[in-house]
């Protein structure tokens, strides 16, 4: 996963030139399924908190809001899982695009990690990306439609399955939703300070929303492929344990990107006696960070380095896992 470029920059182009023609009807009939992520925590979660105090629940509500109202103003029947600051289940979030007949389910986030100086987009789909095409579509125009919007420069970006961070069953929405597309989407980093600042904006929450409008927009102007039932083109891929939150802020997986550096300069020597390290750097680097841009490429090395150590079935199910998991944008 490299810094957007051709692939992302063809998506905003192709969205310029349509939007004019797509937003005139072609949200009328359709019942989409808004969730801002988290929520009534505040006095037991000391994680999801930016370093000037910023909640994430706080952010993703006032971005889901302003979206409400922008998709009701195009025609949208709009199903808000939370419209204030309180706790609700994830069991009850799906539910209420299940039973309401959801033709869209968007989860709305913003991310954190241990590496304050991190910003860039990651937008997760469920499952086997070959299994699951309209999700992954929705994912492309949203990564474009961020780009556009918030960042307004080439920055990384990760489209990636929910089972790069939650290795044996994936997201609980975006598995108990599975069959409707759905992306679970951290559009930025708060625990990155200047992001944080801009997060608390209301211009800004406005200029993220409309980027999923206008994704949202897109999406529908074309024939949506259909999802079909997982595992049922890719056999199961062996879980790959990663850290979880609190791991993911300690020392050792703020050196996510130099342990992918290190990696790649061992195996350019040649030097056949240090593929096992290579091979640990990478391995580190992705538990670090398993759903940053260069996350992919990391389970691409481990899988050419398997090879090299003769051992071709886990070298296949590497290879399967980059394939199926990462969107890799040309």
């Amino acid at each position: 996963m490299r810094a957007i470029s051709l692939a992302c920059l063809a998506i905003l182009f192709l969205q310029n030139s349509l939007l004019a023609q797509t937003s005139a009807g072609v949200l009328t009939g359709k019942t989409i399924c808004i969730d801002p992520g988290h929520g009534g925590t505040a006095s037991t979660d000391s994680y999801r908190v930016g370093p000037a105090g910023e909640r994430e629940e706080w952010i993703n509500l006032r971005v889901g809001l302003v979206l409400q109202k922008m998709l009701q103003e195009k025609g949208a029947m709009v199903i808000m899982t939370r419209t204030e600051d309180q706790m609700v289940s994830l069991t009850d979030r799906s539910r209420m695009a299940l039973d309401n007949k959801a033709d869209l389910f968007v989860s709305i986030h913003h991310n954190a990690t241990a590496d304050s100086s991190v910003n860039f987009p990651i937008i997760y789909f469920h499952g086997n990306q070959s299994e699951n095409l309209a999700s992954v579509m929705f994912g492309k125009a949203l990564a474009a439609g961020l780009i556009k919007h918030l960042y307004k420069k080439q920055v990384p970006v990760s489209l990636v399955s929910d089972f790069t961070i939650f290795a044996d069953a994936g997201a609980s929405v975006l598995r108990n939703s599975y069959g409707t597309p759905a992306v679970l989407a951290e559009a930025s980093f708060f625990t990155n300070a200047a992001e944080e600042q801009l997060l608390k904006q209301e211009s800004y929450n406005h200029d993220e929303a409309l980027a999923y409008t206008e994704a949202i927009l897109m999406f529908f102007s074309k024939p949506v492929p259909r999802i079909i039932a997982k595992n049922s083109r890719v056999p199961v891929i062996p879980s790959f344990k990663v850290f979880q939150e609190a791991e993911r802020m300690t020392p050792i997986a703020k050196r996510w990107k130099q342990d992918y550096e290190d990696g790649m300069q061992l195996i350019t020597t040649g030097d056949s006696a240090l593929l096992n390290d290579a091979y640990e750097l990478f391995t580190r680097s992705v538990r670090s960070f398993p759903d940053s841009y260069l996350a992919a490429q990391c389970h691409h090395q481990r899988a050419t380095l398997l090879e090299k150590m003769k051992k071709p079935e886990e070298a296949r199910q590497e290879e399967q896992r980059f394939r199926q998991y990462y969107v890799v944008f040309p």
